[in-house]
């Protein structure tokens, strides 16, 4: 639940507060006696955070680091502000305040870490999530109205991936997918057009219909336009989100039980692209950008595509099938084949594409590559800002060699070793223009809560790729 936030010139009395501070010499603690306010020195000396009841209210100190770098700084602000929400949740306090004391880049990190806790999906649930704060109140003379606004929709954004991501296939189909995608367009002010399975077949996007074909629901490709006046880009930026919304591993079916638990967040990529969007458009960036994503799930029905199969994609390109469970890059390479058409200025594409990305990174990055370096310098550099970071994998040519066929162009699989590259290196394949790819599969869904990140869907890469737009050049 996001709370009414606003602004405020002065605290309010007997309202529960987080004071953010820098230097505890230097603070005025008006509100605290000489005795709280040793304790107070003696905890920080200890920990960054302290705190203090005085009932019927409590106060919540925190202390940041000015030694250590300023993305380090902002991290550990907004791990301060979920901190201070599991607080505010043990305590049933539904109205609080924070003394930003005069730094806005601080107060804001702490803010988003703060809503971004404020998150829970109990749909399903007879017993609902009943605690949620109504009101926030900031003093903070350099943080702008707008500026929160600005986080507000952004926090909007990456709930409605969160909630994508752990929605079950029994509700989310790929048909009920593109559905979720019109209304946020709707919401946003950004154009949804979807194509269903007469016109993807028109089109021979043959990956998209390989996968598809275990299947007793009909894949979609949906594609996502905001074009604002005014944008600063004339050719747009394409973003290319997998939206495999299951993932058996179909005739290749995956080992174990655990491999497949979770596999209802392979469409993660897909919810991404559609947040970032959606973030972009509610916050009237102007940044032109088109989103595509191709939809299916992916089974073992009797019809399914099988390994040895040869299937035609959307370029012309011939691929053998060696694996069904090398179904991700199959969907992804008719949508990027499909991105030609608008003559981008760089393409993105994200997706929980290769257990070998999980090994590299874990849940704290994600793996990158790709052939615009200068953007990559600034994706990885924004990646800091905003603590979604990432790790580079070259793009060298002896990982093609693997993906070498006897009686095709291309073999959908290659070796076990350097999977998540030569994986890479078949999307390449798709691709003639400026473009990155994100192998987002360690980060897109949590066993358990990791501070402001919940258990289940999490929403990474969408303060990634906002905050890379918006600065976009």
């Amino acid at each position: 639940m996001i709370p009414k936030i606003s602004k405020i010139a002065h605290l309010g009395e007997n309202v529960s507060t987080a004071y953010l501070i820098e230097n505890f010499d230097t603070f005025h603690f008006q509100e605290f006696s000489e005795v709280e306010k040793s304790y107070i020195n003696s905890k920080l000396e200890k920990d960054s955070k302290c705190i203090v009841y005085q009932y019927p209210k409590f106060s919540f100190v925190y202390k940041h680091s000015t030694e250590v770098p300023v993305h380090q700084q902002n991290e550990a602000a907004r791990k301060a502000g979920s901190k201070f929400y599991d607080l505010l949740k043990t305590e049933k306090t539904d109205r609080v305040q924070i003394s930003g004391a005069g730094n806005a880049e601080i107060t804001l990190a702490f803010v988003e870490g703060l809503l971004l806790t404020a998150y829970s999906f109990d749909k399903y649930k007879k017993e609902k999530e009943n605690f949620g704060f109504e009101q926030l109140e900031i003093v903070c003379a350099s943080l702008t109205s707008q500026q929160i606004a600005e986080t507000v929709n952004l926090v909007k954004a990456v709930f409605k991936a969160r909630d994508l991501v752990n929605e079950p296939l029994s509700f989310l189909t790929a048909l009920q997918l593109s559905t979720e995608f019109e209304k946020m367009g709707n919401e946003a002010g950004f154009s949804v057009e979807v194509y269903h399975k007469q016109k993807i077949e028109e089109l021979k996007m043959g990956g998209l219909l390989a996968v598809n074909r275990g299947s007793i629901d009909p894949p979609t490709f949906t594609i996502m336009d905001y074009k604002p006046a005014g944008a600063i880009n004339a050719k747009p930026v394409v973003l290319v989100g997998k939206g495999v919304v299951f993932d058996t591993g179909g005739l290749s079916l995956k080992p174990t039980p655990k491999s497949m638990d979770f596999m209802k967040s392979d469409m993660a990529g897909a919810a991404v692209v559609a947040a970032t969007v959606f973030a972009l458009a509610k916050n009237k960036i102007p940044v032109y950008v088109v989103g595509l994503i191709p939809a299916t799930d992916n089974r073992p029905d009797g019809n399914a595509y099988v390994p040895g199969d040869i299937i035609t994609m959307f370029d012309g390109t011939t691929v053998e099938i060696r694996n069904t469970d090398a179904e991700g890059r199959l969907i992804l390479a008719d949508a990027l084949s499909y991105a030609k058409r608008y003559d981008p200025a760089l393409v993105i594409d994200v997706a929980t594409l290769t257990g070998a990305a999980d090994i590299v990174a874990g849940k704290c990055a994600s793996v990158v590559m790709g052939s615009a370096e200068e953007y990559l310098l600034k994706l990885k550099e924004t990646g800091n800002e905003t603590f979604e970071r990432l790790i580079e994998v070259p793009l060298w040519e002896e990982y093609a060699e693997p993906l070498k066929s006897g009686v095709a162009d291309l073999n959908n699989l290659g070796v076990r070793e350097a999977q998540s590259t030569i994986a890479g290196k078949f999307l390449e394949h798709f691709t003639s223009y400026p473009w990155i790819h994100l192998d987002t599969a360690g980060t897109p869904f949590l066993d358990e809560k990791d501070h402001y990140q919940p258990a289940g869907g999490t929403g990474f890469g969408i303060r990634l790729l906002y905050n890379f737009l918006k600065k976009f050049n």
